[in-house]
């Protein structure tokens, strides 16, 4: 007889940050003050040239599917940013568009992944992947990153990790908890050892854009048998349109197509058509001046934990994120954050989310608040910690 829900449910762990978000959620309920550094979402507004461009189209009515993979003229709008940002060439036919970044890391492991191959995550590492991966019955093999390395993974790890059961890799530049980035010869000389294995590279690449002393360096520059997802979520400041991006190897073109046709039709009409003008140049303005508010909160927050016992041992060079370590407040980080939220109204994320690299000594805190909150968010900790 069978038995539900499926066995895999069982390996799927929740959103353990969903619990403190509701926690928050309802002390604001109550008439509390509550400081978000928990959430992975900018707080700026979606900028005008891209409302304008959704309204305009729904005016017309004419709100219909678009093809499975994505207008037409927005997967070339999306090859040409690639010319313009990187200096590379991405015929728009390896370009999906797609249900957010999420419906991207779905169709592609929903087109690679095998029941019982190993893919290799890092950890600490968005939670979500390792999901993914054994939604389609592949297997998690995560790699413990260390800030020696800037929490990223090295030649070295990958062929400690790999045998004959593994299938490829998932990465991300910047990482999210840790906001790091893969220095450029260490990705060259991943993407090469995978490809000499026969196995399959994809790197998220959602918060390119979001990067401060450097310019992010993008995957495919590295060879075109990788997967690479992107998103107009972060940079873009478009979460809730839920739209995102997916390039692909030709050869898996048709794959894809059949997938997206059936899981999910196609992606919202709005929002693409919304999506047309992100590249605009009166857009990318906007984007760039929010990159540098960015880089200042990153540059206010980083000294304000410091001084108030935290360490942050690795370079947050880019998304939103500071991760960092707390055992010298406390040993138990998912405890102490439930506690510093009752106590002080802030919130941030225990390491318990991102895998199992020492989760109880970490914290992740997002600077998608203004300098203003941020300084007030550590005045809050510091009488706290008193």
């Amino acid at each position: 007889m069978p038995t539900f829900p499926a066995s895999r449910l069982a390996d799927i762990a929740p959103f353990h940050v969903m619990e403190l978000m509701a926690h928050a959620r309802a002390l604001a309920a109550t008439g509390r003050d509550i400081i978000h550094m928990e959430v992975g979402e900018p707080d700026f507004p979606t900028p005008e040239p891209i409302l304008a461009a959704a309204q305009a189209h729904v005016a017309t009515g004419r709100v219909f599917y678009t093809p499975a993979l994505g207008l037409p003229e927005l997967r070339s709008a999306i090859a040409a940013f690639y010319a313009t940002r990187y200096g590379i060439t991405i015929p728009s036919s390896r370009i999906v568009v797609t249900a957010g970044a999420s419906g991207a890391l779905l169709l592609a492991m929903a087109c690679l992944a095998e029941p019982g191959s190993e893919w290799l995550l890092t950890d600490p590492g968005y939670p979500c992947n390792r999901n993914f991966v054994r939604s389609f019955e592949g297997v998690p093999i995560g790699m413990l990153v260390h800030p020696e390395n800037n929490f990223q993974p090295t030649l070295a790890d990958f062929e400690a990790h790999w045998n004959e059961r593994t299938a490829g890799a998932l990465l991300a530049s910047p990482a999210n908890p840790t906001g790091t980035l893969l220095d450029d010869d260490v990705l060259a000389a991943i993407a090469g050892f995978v490809r000499q294995q026969g196995g399959q590279l994809l790197v998220d690449e959602i918060y390119h854009g979001l990067s401060y002393e450097r310019d992010a360096s993008t995957a495919l520059q590295f060879g075109d048998d990788i997967f690479v997802v992107q998103s107009f979520s972060k940079y873009f400041n478009m979460t809730g349109w839920r739209l995102g991006w997916l390039v692909i190897p030709e050869r898996f073109s048709r794959d894809i197509e059949k997938l997206a046709q059936n899981l999910f039709i196609s992606p919202s009409a709005p929002a693409q058509h919304a999506a047309l003008a992100a590249f605009a140049p009166a857009t990318i303005s906007i984007l760039e001046a929010r990159r540098q508010e960015f880089r200042r909160r990153r540059d206010f927050l980083g000294p304000a934990l410091t001084a108030l016992g935290f360490r942050l041992p690795a370079r947050a060079e880019g998304a939103f994120y500071l991760y960092a370590n707390c055992s010298e407040l406390t040993d138990d980080s998912e405890r102490f954050a439930h506690d510093l939220l009752d106590a002080t109204g802030v919130a941030a994320t225990p390491g318990l989310d991102f895998g199992s690299n020492a989760p109880e000594k970490h914290l992740r805190f997002a600077y998608t608040t203004g300098v203003e909150r941020l300084a007030e968010a550590a005045e809050r900790i510091r009488r706290y910690l008193g």
